[in-house]
């Protein structure tokens, strides 16, 4: 690093101890920190990037940190914004909702006092709830934007904040764009205008959200059910559930789904119930980890489940766990959760005579082709996104406005999933439901899921996928991730694995209409194809990898072969 970034950094870090309006509290942590280059570097080398999600980053004192003047900038930028959009006659709204993180209740009034203070009203849930909800309630609300306070399933040490467009769909890139601009104009924080508490209940700009906006949501949920007899009728009395909601926002809207939906043997891990921002029995509060089962299987075990069902911190993601033919527990993954669910919820609109001649399923790029093979079967058109849910929610806005197509069923591999239009993102209350049902409706039948997914498998084809990914944190780490990305783009490999590679699909440059994004795929000649992307979330690169194969064993030692070679000159490029 040069000697005037390291002055510029510096000059950042003495910035912050002498400003008037940095709290004491804050100051005292970054004294702490004096004469340690590198983390004085790591806090200060840039500002916290507002990228097409929001903000997400680890807690602290800093500008690359979330801390209450980050949230208050990116504030008053989004406040900017939705001011110098509103019609004349108009008065812009918010609804605000957080998760179990450490300091996301206070993030979250933060924010809605930063809104009051400039005369926008916000609707802020009184408790930690789901991003769907927020997500739902923006829309049922017909509020100008959404706030969520959460870093989705990140480490205990991380917090985030996303926003949403009035049509409860997280801002895509254009809108995300403007926003960010309208924060990079911000130069102080004393131009962060907020108001107390009281003041802004006393003035109508705070309301708060509770029971009757959760019945509501609650509702909406359990309406999407396409078996609801069945399951009343004794079949939900029959069959058994082990929830985690892994200390975070599922522990009540989906056992109240569960029940109102006939499910009576539902059995919660108890010691993951309760909300707790260290996320303290788990590695990591991720569904899409076996080890975040843990708990959940042993008590599975001991009450003899069907099946297990996991949901993240903010309730946007879920996991399921199925006995295989051995009896055993076997994790999906969000591949096979989704195609499950497309052939669950197709299966019953055509034989209730009710499947659509203009239905559509939507994945991601990343995403596996079975569903698409299983969709397409059902006469059913699929349509691809980047990855991202909100070019999902955006697709079934852009359905919602035309009548072109008839939304049926949205997932993602990293185990997000919607059906519905209720919502504008990836709902794991809903996925709990679904995965749930579908599986007492086949145990109905005499099989479990592992069984039906075997049936897909023999008649569309054994894929199989992977993701592999590279943490490389700090600004060494988002340079090294660049490095990666130019080697790869500017050396395509002629072959890898001894399979020539039939196509190079660059995605910055836009590809098939979507929009410009950091993204590789390479397709080989026998079918298999492995993309590389940088997280938009995290410090990580991640590496994408799917195989079809005439037998599980062929696909396995395929994705094996496939995952070495890549990662051999991943590791090497770094």
């Amino acid at each position: 690093m040069t000697n005037s970034a390291n002055a510029a950094i510096d000059a950042k870090y003495e910035a912050w101890l002498n400003d008037p309006l940095i709290d004491a509290g804050t100051k005292e942590e970054l004294r702490a920190i004096a004469g340690q280059e590198k983390e004085i570097t790591d806090r200060f080398y840039r500002d916290l990037e507002f990228g097409t999600g929001g903000l997400r980053g680890v807690m602290g004192a800093g500008t690359n940190r979330l801390n209450a003047y980050t949230v208050g900038k990116a504030t008053q930028g989004l406040a900017n914004w939705l001011l110098a959009n509103a019609a004349a006659d108009a008065k812009p709204s918010v609804v605000i909702a957080h998760d179990s993180r450490n300091n996301s209740p206070e993030f979250a009034l933060d924010a809605a006092l930063v809104l009051a203070g400039n005369g926008i009203t916000t609707y802020l849930f009184e408790s930690l709830r789901p991003t769907p909800q927020l997500s739902y309630a923006v829309r049922e609300l017909k509020a100008s934007s959404g706030i969520v306070i959460t870093a989705s399933h990140n480490p205990p040490e991380y917090n985030g904040y996303k926003a949403y467009g009035a049509d409860g769909c997280q801002l895509i890139p254009e809108e995300a764009e403007q926003v960010i601009a309208a924060i990079g104009l911000i130069s102080g924080f004393d131009e962060v205008k907020r108001i107390g508490r009281e003041a802004a209940e006393a003035q109508g700009l705070l309301r708060w959200l509770g029971e009757e906006a959760d019945r509501q949501f609650i509702d909406t949920i359990v309406a999407q059910s396409l078996n609801a007899d069945l399951l009343k009728n004794g079949l939900g009395d029959k069959f058994s559930v082990v929830f985690t909601p892994l200390h975070g926002t599922g522990n009540m809207p989906v056992r109240e789904v569960l029940k109102k939906a006939g499910f009576s043997k539902v059995h919660i891990v108890p010691e993951q119930e309760q909300p707790d921002g260290y996320f303290s029995t788990v590695k990591s509060p991720n569904p899409e980890e076996r080890e975040a089962f843990t708990l959940a299987i042993k008590l599975a075990q001991q009450v003899g489940a069907d099946i297990i069902v996991g949901t993240d911190p903010d309730a946007d993601r879920m996991g399921a766990v199925v006995k295989n033919n051995e009896g055993e527990y076997v994790v999906l993954s969000g591949n096979q959760s989704g195609a499950l669910m497309v052939h669950y919820v197709l299966s019953q609109l055509k034989e209730r005579g009710s499947l659509p001649d203009n239905g559509v399923v939507v994945k991601t790029i990343v995403t596996s082709e079975l569903g698409a093979e299983i969709a397409r079967s059902y006469g059913v058109s699929v349509e691809d996104t980047l990855t991202g849910f909100k070019y999902i929610g955006e697709k079934m806005t852009q359905y919602e406005q035309s009548g072109e197509r008839s939304f049926l069923f949205g997932y993602e591999e990293s185990y997000g999933y919607l059906t519905g239009t209720y919502a504008r993102d990836k709902d794991a209350v809903v996925a709990s439901l679904l995965i749930c049902e579908a599986a007492a409706y086949y145990s109905n039948q005499g099989k479990t899921l592992y069984d039906v997914l075997l049936e897909l498998y023999a008649k569309f084809g054994f894929y199989l996928e992977a993701l592999e990914s590279r943490t490389l944190k700090g600004l060494d780490g988002v340079q090294k991730i660049a490095a990666i990305m130019e080697d790869w783009r500017r050396n395509p490999p002629v072959e890898v694995g001894g399979i020539s590679v039939t196509d190079v699909l660059d995605y910055a440059s836009g590809l098939d209409g979507l929009r410009p994004e950091n993204v590789l795929k390479f397709t080989l000649a026998d079918g298999s194809w492995f993309c590389l992307r940088p997280s938009g979330t995290e410090p990580k690169i991640k590496v994408y990898f799917a195989v079809k194969g005439d037998s599980q064993d062929a696909s396995a030692s395929a994705l094996h072969s496939l995952k070495t070679a890549v990662m051999e000159r991943v590791d090497r490029s770094e």
